[in-house]
């Protein structure tokens, strides 16, 4: 017997809708390269079996077939089962004119991920692109960041993917979609969910809401941190050619690091991984706006540092469980190892400062806020937040990964762009490489590839500083 069924968004991924537009996409993703020989059928590429794991495999992510409804005079989106649901208009093939080199696929990426998802529909889209040179098959992944995080994002791409090259899907569990509940119950369960929000705060979620307020620490260290101008997150916006009102249009590009150089430094520096990031991105951006006439020495140039706040008990799980760092990037720094060093040291103090605390706070008690309000402060936020970037940073596997017998060869990660924000940086660790993708504004950023290269540039200065004389390595940009 069939019965009503919804389930409410959190307010963190409700505001992921609310502050999407017509130029400011809010999905995330990622371009993906297969091997292709696996995935053939007389020649050409077997779709029809990719549809049928695909369909396989639906069931245990049952996010993939629901769609947002709202409730009546509350503007609360909640998430239903899509009753005319079709696979066949989310996963969709398509093709490279030859001679199909990665600069095409780089440009679809760009282009799909310039169009916003249809909120009639479950949101998301996974394109099969076949014809890529060096017998590759491309997988562009894209769904809205109110389903999922990075983390959560990674979980539902592995639904088609796992580590046994000689996996054979299974007939599906038969889906019968659930009836959603009638404007009435909806507008019910809402007006009690608010009636009772008093006596929740006395109960569990109270106590998560006074949890998370103990990661801070106390009012008066909240208050100095906030006031402090090394360490606040709050101040307006430094202007550079990367902060400029976005258009519709997407650029991508991509680069391909060692995972092993990269915690060699590490190591060496007695750093995070994350400090050998932003310090590799700071020395790119130092370049990059130099040649664009920019005086860096006194910039004050903040990147928005995405972190996880979702346990292993919360792994598969989907919705957004994400807190973050504000770093102040020493782009003034022409010394690639000194440039690490002090990013390493101005992260440590960070995640002592109670950053990360105090936006897990903000998002325990976002759900007492009415949708309405907290939309509109949430749009305000977008267009008023004191960051130039994100650099998002996502573990990913360590062994390699396959589609119905095809290896992932490289996938490359998509961020979304503010509104005020021209370029955003995504990183995704797998099977021994560190995967960067570029995401960008068409119109305000056209040297995304110079952009691209300078990272592989200004990561061969830093690991030539780290192995050979650390203290007087050459900036490439000088």
């Amino acid at each position: 017997m069939s019965y009503a069924y919804c389930d409410p968004l959190s307010a963190v991924d409700a505001t992921f809708l609310s502050v999407e537009d017509a130029n400011a996409h809010m999905h995330i993703g990622s371009a993906a390269l297969f091997e292709a020989e696996p995935l053939r059928k007389q020649g050409g590429l077997d779709f029809e079996r990719i549809l049928e794991l695909c369909a396989s495999q639906l069931h245990k992510a049952p996010r993939f077939r629901q769609k947002i409804a709202y409730v009546p005079g509350f503007a609360q989106p909640v998430w239903v089962d899509d009753g005319s649901f079709n696979l066949r208009y989310h996963l969709r093939h398509t093709a490279l004119p030859a001679p199909g080199d990665e600069r095409q696929l780089k440009r679809l990426t760009g282009r799909i991920m310039s169009q916003q998802l249809d909120r009639g529909k479950p949101l998301w889209e996974v394109w099969v692109v076949e014809g890529v040179e060096g017998d590759r098959v491309g997988v562009i992944w894209k769904l809205h960041h109110c389903m999922a995080d990075g983390i959560s994002g990674l979980d539902l791409m592995n639904v088609l993917m796992g580590p046994d090259p000689h996996y054979v899907p299974k007939p599906p569990p038969k889906w019968v979609p659930r009836p959603a509940p009638s404007s009435r119950k909806l507008l019910l369960d809402e007006a009690r969910r608010w009636a009772t929000l008093p006596f929740s705060l006395l109960s569990r979620r109270g106590g998560s809401v006074r949890e998370a307020w103990r990661g801070i620490g106390s009012p008066r260290d909240l208050l100095r941190n906030l006031r402090d101008p090394e360490s606040s997150p709050l101040g307006g916006l430094t202007p550079t050619p990367l902060n400029v009102e976005i258009g519709p249009h997407r650029r991508f590009d991509w680069a391909r690091i060692d995972l092993a150089a990269v915690l060699e430094i590490r190591a060496l520096a007695g750093a995070k991984l994350n400090d050998v990031v932003l310090s590799v991105v700071a020395g790119a951006l130092r370049a990059f706006l130099r040649q664009r006439g920019v005086r860096v020495e006194d910039l004050d140039f903040r990147v928005a540092v995405p972190v996880s706040i979702r346990s292993e008990a919360e792994r598969g799980t989907l919705g957004n469980r994400v807190s973050g760092l504000i770093v102040r990037l020493p782009l003034d720094e022409a010394d690639p190892w000194k440039r690490l060093l002090r990013v390493a040291d101005a992260t440590h103090e960070l995640k002592g400062s109670g950053q990360v605390g105090g936006a897990e706070f903000i998002e325990r008690i976002a759900d007492l806020v009415p949708s309405p309000l907290l939309s509109v402060l949430t749009r305000y936020g977008m267009r008023h937040q004191p960051t130039n970037l994100v650099v998002t940073n996502v573990p990913g596997s360590p062994v390699p990964v396959y589609m119905l017998g095809a290896r992932l060869l490289a996938v490359y990660p998509v961020v979304p762009l503010a509104p005020n924000q021209g370029l955003g940086v995504a990183l995704l660790s797998y099977a021994g490489g560190l995967y960067w993708g570029f995401n960008s504004d068409w119109e305000s950023f056209p040297d995304l590839h110079d952009f691209a290269e300078e990272i592989q540039a200004q990561f061969e200065a830093l690991q030539k500083a780290a192995t050979a004389d650390p203290g007087r390595a050459p900036d490439p940009s000088e």
